[in-house]
């Protein structure tokens, strides 16, 4: 067995590595960190929850000393993922005076100004606000001896490879380059050869797949009715006691507030909590005050609770091992479970790599409608409204005049019926998508939208509908005309299915390119289509 204290690294690394309470290396730990402290270009297979920050977190703040001036460059596709690893960094050089800074849009770029000057040694950040730096020359490179480019998959999957390649220009060449991936697509290796030497690959074994008496669904839903189809999902399920993943402890926080606003019995676990606030929360959800825990991966380390009926995934995790290990803690001591998840357009992929991973699919299930909400809901509310009736509280003098009033002007049928509206209606009427398309010229029962690429990256009807099928989750005989033109194209897709389609692709790359997606206008029928290309 490995030990961190086995590892050649400085005193002050192995202080801050026993406070985190580490002692043993993860899988990718085991095999990175032996072979980025032995000086070369490293390249490391591991997905997201696999311990990767530490497994090139440890050697860098090792590596880095006080000198100072920017020592090591860390790029990550998010500002979530760099504000993260900053923190992470932070904890393993508290022992070291070292500094470390996240750069990411969103964030005022005088603020990252003003800490650049006055000293760092390791920045962290996103590719396209490491550009604007360099553009403005507050971010100077020249000296940086290690570049960790992580998650390198996905800042290429979100277009970052000409930056990537920009700000590598920059760097010197006599440097440590170190890449992690989830996956080793061949724009990866294209990248791995023109900017590594000799690199030393490590990969980890995946684990084994899922708690055999978990039944699992996955919903696909917009990212701006997320809130709305969680209630409808909730309330037409019988959810005893469930637990919530967030990918954030903002998002923790923000579900929680939102849940608590509209009457759910929910509390949130981060790791921003102390020991005894973190007590207190899981001894409600134990005792079941609480019938919703919304936690982060990290926060819910270590819950044992054995009579979890749902898991639901409100963010979709970005590996296969931490969906395991999430739907695990349902379906425990020979009971049944239900694991749900939650997916947007631009998360299909992630949900792909879970489905292969785990090697079944996972079955989709629609959101349910406001009136199969109403109809599974009946018997609840009637339990409210006559449980209020019946009880002796003095609260039900104040609106007596009110309903005087009320039932003057209504029958009691109308009044009862406006009221049960404004509760149980109002929050969950979100017009399912609130996109309008308006008039595109599709066919009936179809949405027509335009992409600004064409024959000029050597798109087909086949290549598009098998994408669009893949990112959205529909059949690709269910998508109708194709029209390819030399520099556009025009599709057709399902009504139903368009505004997933119109949120997946507005943001992705068909062939490297990056498209352009919007609703079609209308035309004249065209006499003379002999310079199209058509599917029916």
């Amino acid at each position: 067995m490995t030990y961190f204290t086995d590892f050649k690294i400085s005193d002050p690394v192995k202080r801050a590595i026993q406070d985190m309470g580490f002692e043993e290396p993860s899988p990718i730990q085991e095999k990175a960190i032996p072979a980025i402290l032995s000086g070369g270009d490293v390249i490391g297979q591991a997905q997201t929850g696999t311990g990767k920050t530490a497994a090139f977190g440890i050697p860098v703040v090792d590596k880095v000393s006080n000198d100072p001036y920017i020592q090591a460059l860390i790029l990550t596709p998010t500002r979530e993922l760099a504000i993260q690893v900053s923190g992470e960094l932070q904890k393993l050089s508290v022992h070291k005076r070292i500094r470390t800074l996240p750069i990411y849009g969103g964030q005022s770029i005088g603020h990252q100004i003003r800490a650049l000057k006055q000293g760092v040694h390791v920045v962290i950040g996103t590719p396209g606000r490491i550009l604007d730096h360099l553009r403005r020359q507050t971010l100077k490179l020249d000296k940086v001896h290690t570049v960790v480019l992580d998650e390198a998959d996905e800042m290429l999957d979100m277009g970052f490879v000409e930056d990537i390649e920009s700000i590598l220009s920059n760097v010197s060449t006599n440097r440590q380059t170190l890449l992690f991936s989830a996956t080793m697509p061949y724009a990866i290796r294209k990248l791995s050869h023109k900017y590594m030497n000799n690199p030393k690959t490590v990969t980890i074994n995946k684990g084994e797949v899922t708690a055999p008496l978990v039944e699992q669904r996955y919903f696909k839903v917009l990212e701006r009715n997320k809130i709305d189809s969680l209630c409808r999902i909730i309330d037409s399920d019988d959810v005893e006691l469930g637990i919530l993943f967030c990918r954030t402890k903002k998002g923790v926080a923000e579900l929680t507030e939102a849940l608590q606003a509209r009457g759910y019995l929910a509390d949130g676990l981060h790791g921003d909590l102390s020991q005894s606030q973190r007590d207190v929360v899981m001894q409600k959800f134990r005792d079941a005050s609480i019938e919703f825990l919304i936690a982060t991966d990290v926060a819910a380390r270590g819950i044992d609770v054995q009579n979890v009926t749902h898991v639901i995934n409100y963010d979709i995790p970005q590996d296969p091992e931490s969906y395991v290990h999430r739907i695990g803690r349902t379906g425990r001591a020979g009971r049944t479970g239900l694991a749900l998840t939650l997916v947007t357009p631009r998360e299909m992929k992630h949900l792909r790599s879970i489905e292969q991973e785990i090697k079944m699919m996972i079955p989709t299930h629609d959101v349910p409608t406001i009136e199969e909400v109403v109809e599974k809901q009946q018997n609840t509310w009637k339990n409210l409204v006559s449980d209020t009736i019946n009880s002796k509280g003095k609260d039900k003098e104040l609106f007596g005049p009110l309903v005087t009033e009320l039932l003057t002007d209504y029958s009691a049928e109308e009044v009862v019926q406006a009221l049960l509206t404004l509760q149980f209606s109002s929050d969950s009427a979100s017009e399912e998508s609130g996109y309008q398309f308006g008039e595109t010229g599709g066919a009936p029962g179809m949405i027509r939208f335009f992409i600004n690429v064409g024959r000029n990256v050597k798109l087909t009807p086949k290549i598009l509908s098998e994408e669009i099928a893949r990112l959205v989750g529909i059949p690709a005989e269910s998508i109708g005309r194709i029209d390819i033109f030399d520099n556009f194209t025009f599709v057709d897709v399902p009504e139903d299915s368009a505004p997933f389609v119109y949120e997946a692709l507005r943001h992705s790359r068909i062939n490297g390119a990056r498209v352009n997606l919007e609703p079609a206008k209308p035309r004249p029928k065209r006499t003379n289509r002999s310079n199209t290309t058509t599917r029916s």
